[in-house]
């Protein structure tokens, strides 16, 4: 990508017409050499110039991400990469989508990779199906796996109704990724819909799922909707399933399940989970005893 630098003279005067436009509430120019020059303007060392040449991006909107997907994935300066990606950001358009994927698995920065993730969740929906698919990738990081959860817990703070499917995939890795972004909606008590989700998977065949389903309902559902169906995953025949289990009843304050954690732990052959489940025990007794 060929974008002709421009030098500290020309930044800041570039800089401070594009500020006076927008102060007066007007788009800047689109034409290609305008672009260009707002671009090469993302990768000046001052940072309020290069946040000016990024709202003024911003506020073209769509006719910018052609030149701005270009210098993000072509540019040589790391500056300019991980500035156009945030300006991307502010863009929100799914058009810039593919670019955006290509940089968030190929670009060896991380800023690069977090911003593009970011953009990502502003596009919202669209953004979904394309970073589940990266999450179930072998090459995929574990920085990347905490970016896409991230990304994906934004979206599904918004747009819950966009999980359905996913929580309903063959594939027990894209179920636990849309259980995790849907844990804001469940904990905010007003989606029944999604409290059910969530609840249901506390019954999937995978271990991991369960396990995953448990600690998320000991954050965000109180003992009254959800005890006697955890009661049952004492009895689970997973180790870490019984644990996150016993973990989530105390979390939730559930007292009603004292009895329920003694009969798991004189019943409970694995060491290690019985005494988590001597600790949960112990703390509801405590509990109950000061209420």
């Amino acid at each position: 990508m060929k974008i002709e630098a421009l030098t500290e003279e020309e930044a800041l005067e570039l800089a401070n017409e594009l500020k006076q436009r927008l102060d007066r509430g007007e788009i800047p120019n689109s034409d290609l050499e305008s672009l260009n020059k707002m671009v090469s303007g993302l990768g000046d060392q001052r940072g309020t110039l290069r946040l000016t040449f990024a709202k003024s991006l911003g506020s073209i909107g769509e006719e910018a991400i052609p030149v701005l997907c270009e210098a993000l994935k072509k540019s040589s300066s790391i500056i300019i990469r991980r500035a156009s990606a945030k300006t991307l950001n502010i863009i929100g358009n799914k058009k810039a989508l593919p670019n955006l994927i290509e940089a968030f698995e190929t670009d060896e920065d991380p800023v690069v990779q977090g911003s593009s993730a970011g953009a990502m969740a502003t596009i919202g929906e669209p953004a979904i199906q394309p970073l589940l698919k990266i999450l179930t990738e072998t090459q995929c990081s574990a920085f990347q796996i905490g970016l896409i959860n991230l990304a994906l817990g934004f979206i599904g703070s918004k747009s819950p109704a966009a999980f359905q499917s996913a929580i309903q995939s063959n594939n027990p890795e894209i179920r636990i990724a849309a259980l995790n972004a849907l844990t804001e909606q469940a904990q905010s008590n007003q989606n029944k819909e999604v409290r059910t989700l969530v609840l249901n998977a506390l019954r999937d065949p995978e271990s991991e799922v369960r396990a995953e389903a448990a600690t998320i309902v000991g954050k965000s559902m109180d003992q009254e909707v959800a005890a006697d169906l955890l009661h049952k995953l004492l009895q689970d025949n997973n180790e870490q399933v019984r644990k996150n289990t016993a973990l989530s009843l105390m979390k939730m304050e559930s007292t009603v399940s004292i009895d329920v954690l003694e009969r798991a732990i004189n019943l409970e052959s694995d060491q290690e989970v019985k005494n988590v489940l001597i600790v949960a025990r112990d703390q509801l007794t405590s509990r109950r005893d000061h209420i």
